[in-house]
């Protein structure tokens, strides 16, 4: 049944606790609740100097270590079959080494929390651990996402961390990326949060005993003894977190009033996927619907913080908010795959396969999510017409902000420009983050099970991924990491872009019309009085002629 039992699943409540997230019965979990302040830095956070991956580190190797952490589900046959909240029963096991005494400098570490991943550590030297990420569950891949605590630091040392076995032949931590570090001791006595450390950052080719693997090697100094110390890639964002968002939300008497929460369905787990409706007063008749989703790639957590700015500002006071409420329903799926977020999954749900290549596929049922969300657009496009659909995604091989479309050549030179002008559009309103020419509109093979394309065949023509850099931009004066309010910001700023490309009066959508038109015309040698037209290009000739094809490093 493509609607559940909503008795059985109801959205946070103003009050009493939290609904508990749901685990595969083979996850242990420890009973500490993990939560992190919010904290932005006074000054920018430039990218660190880079080193290529033919400077590949002199690092030891595991086997010349002692294992200090170990800590993997094991699991009960190749795929999931049950779930439970706290996930495995009965008493937790010892992961760790336990220390010989005050004296013993050997860090502990910690991943069984909610999007935690780290599967073991081994000390190679004094100061020195070579890390293994676990896969996702249910498969042997997708090791990208980490996110682990560390206790009884040092702080004069300088340490070494080396993740042996990072999935991608490229990342962005050739290119400046730093890893992020949380100090506990700092977050409560001076208020800051998660900042970006790390000298010494290289990605490199693995051994050659393991040439499809690559490592991840960085030197960081701890900010005091004996402290509790968080690493990840990105800011986490844990479905917990979305839990306590709309929790306040409902609390909210304000805000509340333009949005209902409630359950799209149940994941496999049986945590809730939630949909949130926001339209303004005076109901919904005549209005047109925008739809957006995020988070189907556990490890994109960025995506969700710049769901949240998009939120935030949609269901603010703002004019341009009280507008676009006039204007629009807003259909939005914060967290299309909550289990891979509970269990800090790169990519995949429990169903161990990537839920944004499932849209079509015929074993929808593996995907409840993926499954609903096209019957609600399904309805949706039976009542009025859906004008934009955007997926949040997050991209770890690409700088900057940027949009995927949908071009497949069949359509006329309109209906292909048109597919441009929003990111355009985009790119003018946040000109320090979004990049028009990182943007890309051919449909490959290899994406037509993705979410904006299958919204794209249903009838929605201008369905679009929002990717955003696990790094940060580099268009300003200097380049620069992303902060939480950087992400946060692009809410806003695609808020904008909606008016824009809306807007009653025409002459701004004909401008960049216009300068879409000619960039196209230069990319392919069509100036006017050529004698030739653009239009006649295939999408991937036209994305040839340009620096960066996304053939070899599309995350989304």
């Amino acid at each position: 049944s493509l609607r559940e039992p909503l008795p059985l699943l109801s959205p946070p409540s103003a009050q009493g606790p939290l609904p508990a997230p749901r685990w595969p019965v083979e996850c242990e979990v420890i009973k500490e609740t993990i939560e992190h302040i919010e904290w932005v830095p006074p000054e920018p956070e430039p990218f660190c100097p880079t080193r290529g991956l033919e400077q590949a580190l002199d690092s030891l190797g595991e086997e010349q270590g002692t294992v200090v952490y170990y800590s993997s589900p094991v699991l009960q046959g190749s795929c999931f079959t049950r779930a439970r909240v706290g996930g495995a029963p009965g008493p937790l096991s010892s992961p760790a080494t336990p220390l010989e005494g005050p004296q013993d400098t050997t860090l502990l570490f910690e991943s069984r929390f909610e999007s935690g991943n780290l599967q073991k550590a081994v000390k190679v030297g004094p100061y020195e651990y070579v890390l293994t990420l676990r896969p996702d569950l249910y498969t042997a891949k997708h090791t990208q996402w980490f996110y682990f605590r560390i206790q009884n630091t040092r702080k004069d040392p300088l340490y070494r961390f080396t993740i042996a076995n990072m999935a991608k032949p490229k990342s962005l931590y050739g290119q400046g990326l730093q890893p992020l570090l949380y100090s506990q001791r700092d977050a409560q006595s001076r208020g800051v949060g998660w900042r970006r450390v790390g000298s010494d950052v290289s990605y490199y080719r693995g051994s050659a005993e393991e040439p499809s693997a690559f490592r991840l090697s960085w030197t960081v100094r701890f900010p005091h003894d004996g402290d509790t110390c968080f690493f990840a890639p990105c800011y986490p964002y844990t479905y917990s977190d979305l839990q306590r968002y709309l929790r306040a939300l409902a609390a909210d008497p304000a805000r509340s009033q333009f949005c209902a929460v409630r359950p799209l369905c149940r994941s496999l787990a049986g945590n809730t996927v939630y949909l949130l409706t926001i339209t303004g007063p005076g109901g919904t008749a005549g209005k047109r619907a925008v739809v957006a989703s995020a988070r189907a790639h556990p490890g994109e957590s960025g995506s969700s913080w710049a769901m949240q700015g998009f939120l935030d500002f949609l269901l603010s006071t703002h004019a341009d908010a009280q507008l676009l409420r006039r204007l629009f329903v807003f259909k939005v799926v914060p967290m299309l795959n909550p289990d891979g977020v509970v269990v800090g999954n790169s990519r995949c749900s429990l169903a161990g396969r990537d839920p944004n290549r499932a849209y079509g596929l015929a074993r929808l049922g593996s995907f409840p999510s993926v499954q609903h969300l096209q019957a609600m657009v399904q309805r949706v496009l039976a009542e009025r017409e859906v004008v934009l659909y955007c997926d949040f995604h997050g991209h770890s091989r690409k700088n900057n902000v940027f949009m995927y479309g949908c071009d497949t050549g069949g359509a006329s030179a309109g209906t292909r420009l048109h597919q441009r002008v929003f990111p355009l559009m985009l790119s003018k309103n946040a000109p320090d983050k979004f990049s028009f020419p990182s943007c890309k509109f051919q449909v490959q093979k290899s994406k037509e099970g993705t979410g904006r394309v299958s919204m794209w065949r249903l009838g929605i023509s201008h369905s679009y991924t929002l990717e955003v850099a696990f790094s940060g931009s580099t268009l300003g004066e200097t380049s620069s990491h992303f902060t939480v309010e950087d992400l946060k910001s692009l809410g806003p700023l695609l808020c904008d872009t909606l008016l824009d490309f809306f807007d009653p009066a025409p002459a701004k959508f004909q401008r960049c019309l216009a300068e879409v038109d000619a960039l196209l015309r230069r990319r392919t040698g069509c100036e006017p009085g050529s004698g030739g037209s653009w239009s006649d290009v295939s999408p991937s000739e036209l994305e040839s002629s340009t620096s960066g094809s996304d053939s070899s490093v599309s995350d989304g």
